[in-house]
């Protein structure tokens, strides 16, 4: 199991590099998707199926579909619509691709281990939401505060 987790940390930790030193967004955001997903590969490892699957559907999921629903409003003309087309080609998905399969193979590895092997207590999505919502319901409040505060600022940002 240490295998999985220091792999999936190690990918991880690689990606968020890459995100930091990219400087075109578009390739930023796949290395972030890689990185959200070998953090929740870590969840999984840590005994948290639950958290690793709350992992890949609200942080990959929706939380990225909002980072490129906003890099869509920043429209910059024709330049970067030249560079869209740029992006299309193969080569620019080697990249994060690479290093999404080791991840991939280490998530079918840990679902065909032994599940004696694996110590998990599960926690349901309902005492998830109790939690969330009874002692936490502040934390979340002031989260989604804070992402539309970011949203409205980056589309007054982009306005003409």
């Amino acid at each position: 199991m240490s295998v999985l987790f220091y792999g999936s940390a190690i990918i991880a930790i690689l990606s968020t590099l890459l995100v930091i030193t990219r400087t075109n967004i578009v390739h930023a955001l796949l290395y972030f998707i890689v990185s959200l997903l070998a953090i929740a590969v870590i969840f999984y490892t840590l005994g948290a199926p639950f958290a690793a699957a709350l992992e890949v559907i609200v942080y990959a999921g929706a939380i990225m579909v909002m980072f490129l629903f906003v890099v869509m409003m920043l429209n910059l003309g024709h330049v970067t619509q030249d560079q869209e087309k740029a992006w299309l080609v193969p080569s620019i998905w080697i990249g994060p691709s690479l290093l999404a399969i080791p991840l991939l193979i280490e998530v079918i590895y840990a679902i065909n281990l032994n599940q004696e092997t694996m110590a998990t207590k599960v926690v349901g999505p309902k005492e998830v939401g109790i939690a969330l919502f009874g002692p936490y319901v502040l934390a979340v409040e002031l989260a989604s505060m804070l992402l539309l505060a970011g949203l409205v600022g980056a589309y007054h940002l982009a306005r003409k």
